[in-house]
């Protein structure tokens, strides 16, 4: 079983930062490309960055410049770093990984739980 774990959401006020983490645990072979996404109630669920096993990255166009997504695949981690915040930035975050758990399995998708960034005005 895999599982991955978001956190480091919270309160800050307009031009703060947070950092998110999303740690993968259970049985991990390899982890390939991984997003962070962002959902507001009603809304959908909406990509905010990318990254790939060779570490490139991708980011949607009103994040470009504000946020970074690294990675730390030694400890199957990776990081949402958010600066400049805005308001409008507030949203439940979650990550989703492609996951192998064997040398032998197939990719797999899994999505985290979530965690909640509120940024004031």
């Amino acid at each position: 079983q895999v599982q991955l774990v978001e956190s480091g959401g919270g309160l800050v006020q307009a031009g703060g930062s947070l950092r998110l983490s999303c740690v993968a645990s259970g049985s991990i072979f390899s982890v390939s490309a991984v997003g962070w996404y962002r959902q507001a109630p009603g809304n959908q669920r909406d990509l905010v960055a990318t990254i790939t096993s060779g570490g490139s990255t991708n980011y949607a166009d009103s994040v470009k410049g504000r946020f970074t997504i690294s990675r730390d695949n030694a400890k199957n981690t990776v990081y949402l770093q958010m600066n400049s915040l805005k308001p409008e930035d507030t949203d439940v975050y979650y990550c989703n990984a492609g996951v192998r758990r064997t040398m032998y399995d197939f990719g797999r998708n899994y999505w985290g739980q979530g965690t909640q960034v509120t940024v004031s005005s």
